[in-house]
């Protein structure tokens, strides 16, 4: 990834305000156990920083991602991870759905103060049972005329206590599983009803006001609703793409700083006449952790090019079953709520598992006999233990139908078509699980007739 002069600009303005207006004040605000929000908001919004890709007419700059990473990247020089991280809420978490989906009365009434740093906004997914386990999500919002009725709760939500709204994500259907279940709605933290249970003591983000939410009886109107009902997993999923890429960006800076910070105390403490640094495994030791942060930052950079260039950046699979075991017809009768698929017991065929996440998609390809792609699947939960395995050394993932492939793809065809002799399945054919490059699985799909 290039950077323009604008990018460097941007990164300068960061910087010059961490230095003058933040990290002078970081260890007061970590004895304190909480900095103030709505003035460090304020402050970043009067340089455009809180909608740098947000849209013109709404308060942003309408830069593309890249202008975001640079900006998460410069916020790891904070000295207090609690205020990158509320802020990193604001910008990247909390308002990226309502941007893409919201209707405009809730951008002009949330998005708009939000980017001015008028408004500080949170965003409530996990729960205390659930944690990251969005498919778990309990907090449920029953219609009632022309409002929802909210009740439940949310843990560990940043910007909790000083915050004015939450983009919270929550159950409006006991139908369609529990990926086609939720919703996002938009709720204001004054709202009667919602209350602020208690501010969590940790041993790290200090001043970051984490809190536990509850929800009793809370009355919003539907109009709150962002995007389509029970649309809310697909946009959290989305919005998890900007806000995972954003929480890399910023430990970059915080890690170049560990490491710069111990090379100086290095370079001054001496043992024996000569300094630690002096010491060649220390020396080594530093130059590797420098090494290893350049990896992180090659990696993110070109997760970013890809998405800015519109190519998604989930992964693609091709897992295999037995039709006499497990058929695809079997696998559609599961329905949303999917099942587990545990491959077999091979250690590379784990770790492929290991690499799945939420949201990426697998051909389903019967074997023995058929070898053809019949479907596919998407992974709806990442790997976990295998219960059938006495020794615990395999796991699974589970996955639900997506499609089926209106013309079956046969092994043959694949192997006939010379823009796929590098594919996995071609090259290691009897490993139960593969990964798929994007091109192959494009080409894969128009020869299947999607």
């Amino acid at each position: 990834m290039l950077f323009s002069q604008e990018h460097i600009a941007l990164k300068d303005t960061v910087n010059r305000i961490i230095d003058e207006h933040i990290n002078p004040n970081v260890d007061v605000w970590e004895d304190e156990g909480i900095f103030p929000a709505h003035d460090v908001m304020k402050l970043m919004a009067e340089a455009g920083l809180l909608g740098i890709g947000k849209p013109v007419q709404y308060g942003g700059l309408d830069l593309d991602f890249s202008y975001e990473m640079v900006f998460a990247e410069a916020l790891g020089s904070i000295r207090a991870n609690g205020v990158s991280t509320a802020i990193g809420v604001q910008t990247t978490m909390c308002t990226p759905a309502l941007t893409n989906y919201g209707s405009e009365e809730l951008k002009q009434e949330f998005l708009v103060p939000t980017i001015a740093g008028e408004m500080v906004g949170c965003i409530g997914v996990s729960e205390e049972a659930a944690g990251s386990d969005v498919a778990n999500t309990r907090t449920y919002a029953k219609r009632d005329g022309d409002d929802y009725i909210i009740n439940g709760s949310k843990m560990w939500i940043t910007n909790g206590v000083q915050g004015d709204w939450i983009c919270l994500l929550v159950n409006t259907s006991e139908e369609g599983g529990p990926h086609r279940n939720k919703s996002l709605i938009i709720v204001p933290l004054k709202t009667k009803g919602v209350t602020v249970a208690r501010k969590l003591d940790k041993m790290a983000l200090r001043c970051s006001d984490t809190a536990q939410l509850f929800f009793d009886d809370v009355r919003v109107p539907i109009r709150n609703l962002i995007g389509e009902e029970n649309m809310g997993f697909t946009y959290q999923m989305r919005q998890f793409q900007e806000e995972r890429m954003y929480v890399a960006a910023r430990a970059l800076r915080g890690c170049e700083m560990a490491i710069e910070d111990t090379i100086e105390y290095t370079s001054q403490r001496k043992v024996f006449g000569e300094t630690l640094l002096d010491k060649q495994v220390v020396y080594h030791k530093m130059a590797e952790l420098q090494t290893l942060v350049e990896s992180a930052r090659s990696l993110l950079y070109r997760s970013i090019e890809e998405y800015i260039n519109g190519n998604d950046v989930m992964k693609y699979w091709l897992v295999k079953s037995e039709p006499g075991t497990w058929s695809w017809q079997d696998q559609l009768d599961a329905g949303e709520d999917g099942t587990f698929w545990d491959g077999v017991r091979n250690y590379q065929a784990s770790n492929n598992m290991k690499e799945m996440k939420i949201g990426d998609l697998c051909f389903f390809y019967h074997s023995v006999k058929e070898k053809q792609i019949v479907g596919i699947v998407e992974v709806i939960k990442e790997y976990y233990p295998d219960h059938t395995d006495k020794k615990g050394r395999f796991g699974m993932v589970d996955v639900k139908a997506v499609k089926s492939m209106p013309n079956p793809v046969t092994l043959a065809e694949i192997k006939a078509e010379p823009r796929l002799e590098e594919l996995a399945l071609v090259r290691q054919s009897r490993l139960s699980v593969v990964p798929v490059d994007e091109p192959s699985w494009k080409l894969i799909c128009k020869m299947g007739g999607l």
